[in-house]
């Protein structure tokens, strides 16, 4: 009997899954696997968060599997080592798994081939299953990536999009398998309180109720800080429990501005991936260096743990710290505005700025984090690299009730309208802030933080 392994990686759905369908057509049983993979928790990358969230993805992984006449094979180690152990267990002819595009994830497609190549088994990758278009499928003549988004995203639009397909009704497992218990998000400890639930399930609920309510007001108000217009399935297009294809597909169908520009935010995400599958060092080199000489996590301490907490005297930027560190979640405009005061008013290296997102983002990947952080910071795609948010302009255009910055800072909730972004203009005859007496000052001066990035840019 011919069977087959299908390793789950940032795929965890049974809906529009190449990988599962593909063994199914080609064998007589599925062996479905998840390793939880040693590398990734020794680099850091497996914060508790994320953690919680694949929890619950692995569960609803396994029941659904369990419906269907099968169960999540859940293993820890090295991945190259314990699919091989696999495989041989279930004498398993082939593995199927996704592609995907960090310098890591391609170092481990190649050593797993060659092992499985090696005992004379063959490993299978799936493309398009990550993003809506694969990263190589867009390139312009004599390269392999495009640089920049808007003739990307023309290209991206006329792209041929496959059908999604739907969730096997039965899966034939095989047999004599044996699987570690799976994790639970009750065991892990340190979780931001406000994490989501994991899983197909719950993002399928979610994106149906967003697509029914949300998607039409989309393109007016995905900017609005305290509308909180957008569809916050950025987790599990990171986990892979939503298909990024059949999101497109289901948002053309609806129509519409508001679905329009929810699938342009898809786009971005293909575009950061393609960028990164070419240049995989993007993920901790500038992708076009100004040679910059960024202050120090030493020479910064104190102005970056102020960032971290939340308590850099700017309103809107504390609020947004603090979102991030309760939901393990960001708003995207405060993302932007966030990244861009540490790395262009405070002056400090990105790369610090991304791995404080990665240690608490649900939905933190490398291709979207780092090409995010560089695109802000002036080192990777943007055209205009030396623009500066001014962070109070910025609150007043899209918090201009301050309804954002009182939800997230209660030191600030007594204090009415837009005032409230500017908090230290309330001092008293003897400069004490009555209104406010528990926040901080802020802890540079914008005027002369961007003549400070000027003068290092050279502009």
């Amino acid at each position: 009997m011919a069977t087959s392994v299908v390793l789950f990686t940032r795929d965890l759905r049974l809906r529009d899954n190449s990988p599962l369908r593909a063994a199914q057509d080609t064998a007589d049983a599925v062996v479905p696997l998840f390793v939880q993979d040693d590398a990734i928790c020794a680099a850091g990358y497996a914060v508790p968060n994320r953690r919680a969230f694949l929890a619950d993805c692995l569960a609803d992984l396994d029941r659904q599997l369990r419906e269907r006449g099968a169960r999540l094979i859940v293993r820890t180690g090295d991945v190259v080592e314990q699919v091989c152990r696999v495989a041989h267990e279930a004498d398993a002819h082939e593995v199927h798994m996704s592609a995907d595009v960090s310098a890591y994830a391609d170092r481990r497609e190649k050593k797993l081939s060659s092992a499985l190549a090696a005992a004379g088994r063959r490993l299978r990758v799936h493309d398009r299953m990550v993003t809506a278009v694969a990263p190589g499928e867009i390139t312009p003549a004599g390269k392999d990536h495009m640089a920049v988004f808007t003739p990307y995203f023309r290209r991206w639009e006329k792209a041929r999009q496959r059908p999604s397909h739907g969730a096997p009704a039965r899966i034939t497992a095989a047999k004599g398998v044996a699987t570690e218990k799976l994790p639970s998000r009750r065991r892990i400890e340190g979780v931001s309180p406000g994490v989501p639930a994991g899983g197909e399930t719950a993002g399928r609920k979610q994106f149906a109720g967003w697509r029914q309510k949300g998607m039409d007001a989309y393109a007016d108000h995905h900017d609005d800080l305290a509308g909180d217009c957008t569809s916050r399935l950025s987790p599990h297009l990171h986990f892979g429990t939503l298909s990024p294809v059949e999101l497109v597909a289901r948002a053309r169908e609806r129509g519409g501005t508001g679905a329009e520009a929810f699938v342009r935010q898809l786009a971005w995400r293909d575009f950061h991936h393609q960028v990164l599958a070419a240049r995989p060092q993007a993920a901790r080199v500038d992708y076009r260096t100004h040679g910059d000489r960024w202050r120090s996590a030493r020479e910064a301490r104190d102005q970056i743990e102020a960032w971290k907490q939340g308590r850099t005297g700017y309103p809107v930027i504390d609020a947004a710290m603090r979102q991030l560190r309760h939901e393990g979640w960001m708003h995207n405009r405060g993302r932007l505005l966030a990244a861009g005061f540490l790395t262009k008013t405070l002056y400090v290296d990105w790369r610090i700025g991304a791995r404080h997102f990665l240690d608490l983002l649900v939905d933190g990947d490398m291709a979207n984090n780092q090409m995010n952080w560089q695109w802000v910071a002036g080192t990777g795609t943007d055209t205009r690299p030396n623009r500066i948010l001014n962070p109070l302009v910025q609150a007043k255009k899209y918090d201009p009730a301050g309804d954002y910055v009182r939800r997230w800072v209660p030191e600030l909730a007594a204090i009415e309208g837009r005032a409230v972004h500017e908090p230290w203009k309330l001092r008293g005859p003897h400069g004490k802030n009555h209104a406010a007496p528990d926040y901080p000052e802020p802890i540079v001066d914008l005027a002369a933080a961007s003549e400070r990035f000027r003068r290092a840019r050279g502009k």
